[in-house]
C-alpha cells in the first residue's frame, strides 16, 4: 500500500519552524512521507502566525495553493492564529481541521479519517489550559537547527497577542534541552539557535509554577558543554533579561557566538511606558555598551515598532536618533498593526497608515546604513563561516559567527562545512566576499 503524503507550510518565527519539524517527525513515525508543499499530498498542515495582519491574509493564499496541488487533500491549520481565531480559519473554504495551542502536537490523533469536512472542525482550548510544555527542534530543513527551550509569556505588552495565543511562560527541563541538543549534534548539524517566546525567562516550571528551576544563565553554561556542537546562537532576548553574566560568558565561550538580537520597540521612554515594556531606554544603552566592551566585533540586532498609538513626530525622531547614535548592526522594523483583544487597540492617538509607512521606510533605510557600516568594520578580519545548503544564482552563501553574510561561487562540497576566512570586500549586492585561509 502506498504511503500517505503530508506537506507543511510555516508562517512566522523560528519557534514555529521548530514546532513544525517536531510535528513532521510525528507524521513520519505514523508512516507518512513528507513532501514539498508545492507537490501533491494527502494532507497539508499550515502552521499559522498572528503577529501581523499579513499573516492572516497569507493564510488564505496558502490554502488555495494546497487546493491547487490537490483539491481533495485534507487541510489542517495549527499555531497562534488557529488559537486566536479558530472559527475564522475554519470558515476559510477548503480548511478541514483547526487545532489550538494544546491540540497541535496531537494532530496525528485527529486524522484517522482524511475525508473532506463540509465545515472546518475546531479543537481549540481556553488558553489557560496551555500549561504543559512540549519540547521541539527543527532539523533537516537547514544547516542549523532551531531548538525550543521555552514557550508562552507572562509579560503584558499592550500591543501583543502572543500570551493569548501561547499561554503562560513555561520551560523545558534542562535535562531535556541537553538531550535534544545532543540529538541535533549527532545528526551532524553544526549550529543550534535557541528559540522560544521569551527565552530570557527560561526556567519557569510547568503548570504555572513561577519558581525558576534553572536560570537562563545556567542553561547557557550547560549547553556550552554539549559535545559536537560547533556553534550556539541566542535568538531574540529581552534587554532586561540579558544579564551581564551571560554577556561575559558568551565573550569567552567555546561555542556561543557573538550575536545578540535584543528587542527595543521604541527609543522613546514615553512609548515604552505605553507599551508596558519592562525597561527604559537607558537600560538598553547599558546593554549595548556592555556587549561592545567585551565583544567589540559582536553583531547586535534590534526590533523596533513604528506607528504605535500616541507616537508623535517628535517621539519617532527620538527613536530614530536613539538608534542612529547606538552602535548596533541592523534593525527589524515592524509597522504597528491593531490586534483584537489588546490594550493598544483601544488607545487614542492612532497614527495614520501613510505616516506609519513613511516612518517604517526611514528606519529600514537606517538599517541598511547600519548593516553596511558593520560589514565595513569587519573587512580585513579573520572569521569562521558556516555555509548554507542553497544554490542562489550560482553562489553559495554563509554566515560568519558574528552574522556577516558572505558569498562565493557555488560549490556543493562546501554545504554545512565550517571554514576560516578573511573578509575582503563588499559586493554590489551588499554581501561580503572573502579569501579562504
Amino acid at each position: 500500500m502506498e504511503k500517505k503524503k503530508v506537506a507543511f507550510y510555516t508562517l512566522g518565527c523560528k519557534l514555529n519552524f521548530s514546532e513544525t519539524s517536531t510535528i513532521a517527525r510525528d507524521f513520519s513515525k505514523e508512516g507518512f512521507d513528507r513532501v514539498d508543499f508545492s507537490k501533491k499530498a494527502d494532507i497539508y498542515v499550515i502552521n499559522t502566525c498572528s503577529v501581523t495582519e499579513n499573516a492572516d491574509k497569507r493564510f488564505k493564499t496558502i490554502v488555495k495553493q494546497a487546493q491547487k496541488a490537490n483539491e481533495d487533500a485534507f487541510v489542517a491549520a495549527v499555531g497562534c492564529y488557529a488559537q486566536l481565531k479558530p472559527e475564522e480559519l475554519a470558515a476559510v473554504d477548503g480548511v478541514d481541521l483547526v487545532l489550538g495551542a494544546t491540540e497541535k502536537f496531537k494532530i496525528t490523533d485527529y486524522i484517522n479519517d482524511l475525508s473532506k469536512n463540509e465545515f472546518g472542525e475546531v479543537h481549540s482550548c481556553e488558553i489557560e489550559e496551555a500549561d504543559f510544555y512540549v519540547g521541539s527542534y527543527s532539523i533537516g530543513d537547514r544547516t542549523r537547527a532551531f531548538l525550543k527551550v521555552q514557550d508562552g509569556c507572562d509579560y503584558k505588552c499592550t500591543y501583543c497577542t502572543i500570551p493569548l495565543a501561547r499561554g503562560i511562560s513555561r520551560s523545558d527541563t534542562l535535562e531535556n534541552v541537553l538531550k535534544n541538543a545532543a540529538e541535533i549534534s549527532a545528526k551532524g548539524i553544526k549550529e543550534i539557535v535557541l528559540t522560544g517566546v521569551n527565552i530570557g525567562d527560561y526556567g519557569k516550571g510547568e503548570f504555572g509554577n513561577k519558581k525558576h528551576e534553572h536560570t537562563f544563565f545556567e542553561l547557557v553554561q550547560a549547553l556550552d558543554e554539549v559535545e559536537g556542537i560547533e556553534r550556539l546562537r541566542i535568538s531574540s532576548i529581552e534587554p532586561n533579561l540579558l544579564k551581564n553574566e551571560t554577556i561575559e560568558f558568551v565573550s569567552t565561550s567555546k561555542t556561543f557566538v557573538p550575536h545578540f538580537h535584543i528587542p527595543l520597540q521604541s527609543g522613546s521612554d514615553k512609548l515604552l511606558k505605553l507599551m508596558r515594556r519592562r525597561y527604559m531606554s537607558d537600560l538598553y544603552v547599558d546593554r549595548v555598551a556592555k556587549i561592545r566592551e567585551v565583544m567589540p566585533h559582536a553583531c547586535i540586532g534590534v526590533d523596533v515598532i513604528v506607528g504605535f498609538p500616541g507616537e508623535t513626530d517628535d517621539d519617532f525622531l527620538d527613536t530614530y536618533n536613539f538608534l542612529a547614535n547606538l552602535d548596533i548592526s541592523y534593525l527589524h522594523v515592524f509597522t504597528y498593526s491593531e490586534r483584537e483583544n489588546t490594550v493598544a487597540a483601544e488607545m487614542d492617538g492612532v497614527v495614520p497608515q501613510d505616516i506609519r509607512k513613511k516612518r517604517s521606510k526611514m528606519l529600514r533605510g537606517l538599517s541598511v546604513k547600519k548593516r553596511r557600516a558593520f560589514y565595513e568594520s569587519q573587512l580585513g578580519t579573520q572569521r569562521t563561516v558556516l555555509f548554507e545548503a542553497e544554490n542562489k544564482e550560482g553562489y553559495i552563501h554563509g554566515f560568519t559567527e558574528n552574522y556577516v553574510k558572505v558569498k562565493t561561487p557555488w560549490n556543493p562540497e562546501l554545504v554545512n562545512t565550517l571554514h576560516h576566512i578573511k573578509l575582503t570586500e563588499i559586493d554590489e549586492d551588499g554581501l561580503v566576499r572573502f579569501d579562504f585561509l
